[in-house]
């Protein structure tokens, strides 16, 4: 079991920065590949970016490429999105999410249904 808590997220003028955190609270989360997720009211919940258990495996959406690092500390349990040079449309709820099947593989997963885990959510509004 894991329990997932997002943190960071706020009002920033369009070209800002932002730092969301994600702590994870359970044994078995350093095993886990990890996520991030956003969802505007009345859309899909979209997929932002991952990383595997190592640290070694990142993946991005088009969107956030050039724009986002993600990047983990096993030993603190804890999962962060940076996000530079932010824009209107990336405003959303973001949340954090773990895959307990990826169980130490390197393997980078982009589908929300393939997530078990999930926080309630961290908003990010960029002004314009």
């Amino acid at each position: 079991q894991v329990q997932l808590v997002e943190s960071g997220g706020g009002l920033v003028q369009a070209g800002g920065s932002l730092r969301l955190s994600c702590a994870a609270f359970g044994s078995t989360y350093s095993r886990f590949g990890m996520g991030w997720f956003r969802q505007v009211p009345g859309k899909e919940r979209k997929f932002v970016a991952a990383i595997s258990w190592s640290g070694r495996t990142a993946y991005y959406a088009d969107s956030m490429k050039g724009r986002s690092t993600i990047s983990r500390d096993n030993a603190k349990n804890t999962v962060d999105l940076q996000m530079n040079n932010l824009k209107p449309e990336d405003t959303a709820l973001y949340y954090c999410a773990a895959d307990s099947r990826s169980n130490y593989s390197e393997t980078i997963r982009k589908s929300k249904d393939e997530y078990d885990y999930w926080g309630q959510g961290t908003q990010v509004t960029v002004s314009s």
